[in-house]
């Protein structure tokens, strides 16, 4: 599984760029290749639930890196950003993905066992939750990856690992980058890898706390300030990254 994640990832990656092109600029106003971002989307489920989990929220992902990149939407960010929107009377690309994955989470939460439909609902907010909390990490070339990896490794997702890895090297050279439609996937799949792990009402209630916990915490506090002030985790995140 985890060299089929990591052939279909690369056969993905290059069949695309060579019928197609989608590019953007990064920090360093070098421009990346987004095609990761699909490769990885349809390279990482390797079961129905992680299937519908992994392409809906790329799909969606893929709305909001298209959408979400015109300039009135840049001014929306984060939770805070979509609610003042909204009450504006204006529904920003971001409001739609958040509402989208919500739903996509419920349908691939729907086809694992369940007892109740409150498994359903909190384990949909726990995809849902994942797949933001992927997209909240990769602000980094290869930020998103290795936590995906790792996060495949630890939830018994080979395919995860392997397609992961696949894209690792081109990402951390910013050659490309995954965007909301790989990072929103991959995490998405990892949701359904954590439900799986956790089948109870109260752990995934738990799981989803947590999630929740660490989104609120987006809005006040930068990810990217906690990695870099704390060693270990500073020098993983950095580990093969370009100086």
């Amino acid at each position: 599984m985890l060299l089929r994640g990591a052939a279909l990832a690369a056969a993905l990656r290059h069949g695309l760029a060579a019928v197609t092109s989608w590019d953007r600029t990064n920090h360093r106003g070098t421009p990346l290749s987004l095609l990761a971002g699909p490769a990885l989307a349809l390279a990482s489920p390797a079961a129905p639930a992680e299937l519908v989990a992994g392409v809906g929220a790329g799909a969606l992902g893929l709305y909001d890196d298209v959408a979400g990149h015109r300039e009135s939407e840049r001014s929306a960010k984060g939770l805070r950003g979509h609610a003042a929107a909204l009450r504006e009377g204006r529904v920003t690309a971001g409001a739609v993905k958040v509402a989208g994955l919500g739903a996509v989470g419920v349908l691939a939460a729907a086809g694992l066992p369940r007892r109740t439909p409150a498994d359903v609902l909190i384990g949909g907010a726990v995809v849902a939750g994942t797949a933001n909390l992927l997209n909240l990490l990769d602000l980094r070339p290869g930020r998103a990856l290795k936590v995906a990896a790792l996060g495949g490794a630890l939830l018994g997702q080979p395919q995860v690992v392997g397609a992961s890895l696949a894209l690792l090297p081109e990402d951390l050279r910013e050659r490309t980058m995954l965007g909301d439609t790989g990072a929103n996937a991959v995490g998405a799949v990892l949701g359904v890898g954590l439900l799986r792990r956790v089948p109870s009402t109260g752990g995934r209630a738990a799981v989803l706390a947590v999630l929740v916990g660490l989104t609120l915490a987006s809005e006040r506090v930068s990810f990217s300030a906690v990695i870099d002030r704390t060693p270990a985790l500073r020098w993983v995140d950095r580990l093969g990254r370009l100086p």
